[in-house]
């Protein structure tokens, strides 16, 4: 055989038919319309087909009334995703939450003054020199964190006084509960969580601006105690009642595996939807893929699930548009 045919026969070797949709994109020459785009998303292929898939997953919890768990990192709540997540909670879409000490705080600082739009590449040392912090390309003035000292000091005091009295500890989602009620503004995500009795848990309450303002509390009162195994069982026996359960995650870190963990005590969750950008080639559980927590029994072994590549600022108010608005 001459080398032309060789060539021939393993470059245009004969194949079997695939299977499945045939990949096509949206069409502008049919105008511009946002929903359409949306469902286009399905045959588009890459991450808008996970997109799509995602979609009908949460689409399928809301039907079965599955027990849902939203996690979102703290990025989340100083980006604008935290008026979603409000949204949610307001109006009773999802049953509990679990966010890191940043995606706590910074709901409530929010209430005691905006935070603003900056630059990824802003010198560090002019904002330095200003008291201006930043995360990503979001600005937040440091005089905003002196307000925040103002507003939780007298909470703590006042937990803090009851343990003297009566000998009871309080607990992060018992303390996250209080401030939304103190807090008072409809622009909270946990004043709705306290309106609505949706609970909150931190499981990692003083990593943050919460934990300075523990640590500057308990340097006066060094007996001052938070209860955080009362969380963490109430998180696990939550996981317990429901027939069945459904968690969306945005972003990984203690708020993705406390969410997962606690479904390996049923196990394994129902549906599940993960939305970052974490790899999984580090072995990290927050770059860990769905298929991985079906080894621990935290996602079913037929559970439906998907993880979205990508941003979750961008992918996120999408999703909520195609699922939990639409009601």
């Amino acid at each position: 055989m001459n080398k032309e045919n060789l060539a021939r026969k393993n470059i245009l070797r004969k194949s079997e038919e695939a299977e499945g949709k045939s990949i096509r994109g949206y069409d502008f020459d049919n105008g511009i319309d946002y929903e359409k785009i949306l469902d286009s998303f399905s045959t588009t292929g890459i991450q808008a087909s996970n997109f799509s898939e995602a979609v009908n997953i949460i689409n399928e919890m809301i039907k079965n009334k599955a027990y849902l768990y939203l996690g979102y990192t703290s990025n989340m709540v100083t980006s604008g995703i935290r008026e979603i997540i409000r949204y949610l909670v307001e109006h009773k879409k999802v049953n509990v939450l679990v966010s890191s000490a940043g995606g706590i705080e910074e709901d409530f600082i929010k209430c005691l003054g905006d935070f603003k739009l900056g630059d990824f590449r802003a010198d560090g040392k002019k904002l330095r020199d200003k008291g201006i912090n930043r995360a990503g390309n979001i600005f937040i003035p440091n005089s905003r964190y002196c307000a925040f000292e103002d507003f939780i000091m007298p909470v703590l005091e006042d937990f803090y006084l009851r343990q003297k009295k009566e000998g009871k500890t309080v607990t992060p989602s018992e303390l996250i509960l209080k401030f939304g009620e103190k807090i008072g503004n409809k622009d909270s995500i946990y004043y709705w969580a306290f309106k609505n009795k949706i609970q909150v848990y931190c499981p990692a309450i003083t990593d943050g601006s919460l934990g300075d303002m523990i640590y500057f509390f308990k340097s006066k009162h060094p007996d001052f105690v938070i209860d955080i195994a009362e969380d963490i069982w109430n998180l696990n026996n939550s996981t317990l009642g429901p027939e069945k359960t459904g968690i969306i995650i945005l972003g990984g870190g203690a708020v993705k595996h406390s969410i997962c963990n606690a479904n390996m005590f049923r196990n394994g969750t129902n549906y599940a939807v993960y939305i970052n950008t974490a790899q999984e080639f580090d072995g990290s559980d927050s770059g860990a893929l769905p298929e991985e927590a079906v080894s621990w029994g935290k996602i079913l072994p037929d559970a439906k699930k998907i993880k979205v590549h990508g941003d979750a600022s961008i992918i996120f108010p999408l999703i909520v548009a195609k699922t939990f608005a639409k009601d």
